[in-house]
C-alpha cells in the first residue's frame, strides 16, 4: 500500500484572490478597530447643495477612539483577534502565490 502524496485543500489558482481577499477584509477589521467612532450631527450630504466637504462644521465630530465608558475589552479583543486571523492567512496566502513555500 504506498502512501498518498501530500496536496494542497485548497487549488493553487485561488491563492492569489484569497490573498487579496483576507488581507482586504484583515486591513478593514483593523481599520474599524481603530475608527470606533465616527458622528456625524449634520447632513451626510450637505456638500451637495453648496457646502465645502472639507470644511467641518461645529457640529461635526470625529474621534479615533471611544469614551472610557463606551469602550468594552471583549470586543477589541474579538476584533484583534478576527484581524489577525484575516491578515495572518491572507499573508500566507500571498507568501504561497509569490512561491515561497511555507
Amino acid at each position: 500500500m504506498a502512501p498518498k502524496p501530500i496536496s494542497s485543500p485548497v487549488p493553487v489558482a485561488w491563492y492569489p484572490s484569497l490573498a487579496v481577499l483576507m488581507l482586504s477584509v484583515g486591513l478593514l477589521v483593523t481599520a474599524s478597530f481603530f475608527m470606533v467612532c465616527m458622528l456625524f450631527d449634520v447632513k451626510p450630504c450637505h456638500h451637495l447643495f453648496g457646502g465645502n466637504p472639507f470644511m467641518r462644521s461645529e457640529t461635526e465630530r470625529y474621534e479615533a477612539t471611544s469614551s472610557r465608558r463606551n469602550r468594552s475589552l471583549s470586543k477589541e479583543i474579538a476584533t484583534g483577534a478576527v484581524a489577525s486571523v484575516f491578515l495572518g492567512f491572507g499573508s500566507l496566502f500571498l507568501l504561497l502565490a509569490t512561491g515561497v513555500y511555507v
